[in-house]
């Protein structure tokens, strides 16, 4: 499916008309830049189709765009077809995450006094920003298949794969098992060095930067001096998830007595999860076999849409 934004808004304080401007700037995890409505919450961003604006327009001529305290108004989507937790790409830059169809108004506002209605309480949809990026009028809006699979990345982490030494073997086998379990696409696939400074910046920019679901790295989770994988995810992770840790290490148990000796963690940062996996192809299938049939649920709660509506 695929529109256009007819129409940007803005307002610096809340419970006003906001007012069009030609473009905004929208930061992740935070929404346009200098609008009231901007934050930490679910409803960063607001949208309504210009069409059902259109019918208003037919009572009252004069009707200005904001004037439903909307950010964005299109052309061509049908919001009624688009369901909470998929994502929407504007322009070349920026994605979004809906969150929210409509919304309780606690007062009745000058528009539902002049018609008798209001069309944003029904209507308005409401998003959280995953990636930002600068919005222009006329800017394409568009929903993209790709976009609602679950987006995962991988690490690898082994000095001699890094230096082309080795063949990374779990890489590999780690995505085929994630795709044949769930709908899933790889976004992002490094090979990196047993460094924790470069593995910490990797991690970092996959989760900050681009619109990744789960961060799998596999290796550097034992006991060898170079083996730093789990100090560096600790290093940027919000909070830990612990029973993934001991699912995988409880699982590793049933196989071998070595299993023991795995430090791996894992963990959240913002909506992004991060789980380290061994560095061997036969420990990352058995890891993925406990793991994967929790993970979209995990994905869905991480991405703080509300799970009454959750789609991963």
């Amino acid at each position: 499916m695929e529109g256009v934004i007819t129409g940007i808004c803005v307002s610096e304080t809340k419970g006003t008309v906001k007012l069009a401007v030609d473009s905004c700037e929208v930061s992740a995890e935070h929404g346009i830049e200098g609008d009231a409505h901007a934050g930490p919450g679910h409803r960063q961003l607001s949208f309504l189709a210009g069409e059902s604006i259109d019918e208003v327009r037919d009572q009252l001529p004069d009707l200005e765009p904001g004037a439903f305290g909307e950010n964005f108004i299109t052309e061509g989507i049908d919001w009624e077809a688009i369901e909470i937790g998929q994502r929407l790409r504007i322009g070349d830059e920026v994605i979004v995450q809906v969150t929210q169809r409509g919304k309780e108004c606690h007062t009745r506002c000058a528009i539902y006094y002049k018609t008798g209605d209001c069309i944003m309480p029904r209507e308005g949809m409401f998003a959280i920003a995953r990636c930002g990026g600068t919005i222009h009028e006329g800017d394409p809006i568009v929903s993209e298949p790709e976009l609602d699979r679950m987006r995962y990345a991988v690490i690898t982490v082994s000095d001699r794969s890094s230096a082309g030494e080795r063949e990374d073997l779990s890489g590999p086998v780690l995505g085929q098992v994630v795709e044949a379990a769930v709908p899933a696409l790889r976004v992002a696939y490094h090979v990196v060095p047993d460094d924790r400074d470069q593995i910490a910046e990797t991690l970092c920019e996959l989760c900050d930067q681009q619109v990744v679901d789960v961060v799998f790295t596999t290796g550097g989770t034992g006991l060898a001096p170079r083996d730093v994988t789990p100090e560096a995810t600790e290093e940027v992770i919000d909070r830990a998830i612990p029973g993934m840790a001991e699912a995988m290490r409880a699982e590793g148990l049933r196989h071998t007595p070595h299993a023991m000796l795995s430090r791996a963690i894992c963990g959240q940062r913002g909506r992004t999860i991060i789980i380290n996996l061994s560095g061997s192809p036969k420990a990352v299938t058995e890891q993925l076999g406990v793991l994967l049939p929790a993970l979209s649920h995990a994905v869905a709660v991480v991405s703080g849409v509300p799970q009454d509506c959750a789609r991963l």
